[in-house]
């Protein structure tokens, strides 16, 4: 409804921090970017991008940085936390089912971004 809508957007207006974290050179950086400012603007969500460049395996380890291109909302993986993932470093990350493997699947991340505005996520 347009109630709901409007909730969505007055709440994801309130400090909604996203993160796109990435390796040098990663093809999929971009694009994961512009999948992000879809995703908000879907919901009428204002909220500024941080961009993170991982440059060296001890940051990856201190990010816990799954792969380029790794999306966070509020600090939570678009994809979940991988509960047997504990293998960080600079790589490329592969978003099994997607139609573009280095990319989540736009519902994936349309979820990620409903869940963080009405604090549901377990």
């Amino acid at each position: 409804s347009d109630l709901a809508a409007t909730k969505l957007a007055e709440a994801g207006s309130q400090k909604m921090k996203v993160e796109v974290l990435y390796v040098a050179n990663c093809p999929w950086h971009g694009p994961a970017v512009r999948l992000v400012q879809e995703a908000l603007a879907t919901h009428g969500i204002a909220a500024n991008i941080d961009e993170v460049l991982v440059t060296d395996g001890g940051m990856a380890g201190e990010l816990r940085f799954l792969g380029s291109p790794t999306i966070r909302i509020n600090g939570r993986d678009v994809a979940g936390e991988s509960s047997g993932a504990e293998t960080f470093g600079l790589t490329c990350r592969i978003y099994p089912g997607a139609r573009q493997c280095g990319l989540p699947p736009v519902e994936m991340v349309n979820r990620a971004v409903i869940e963080a505005v009405v604090g549901d996520r377990k």
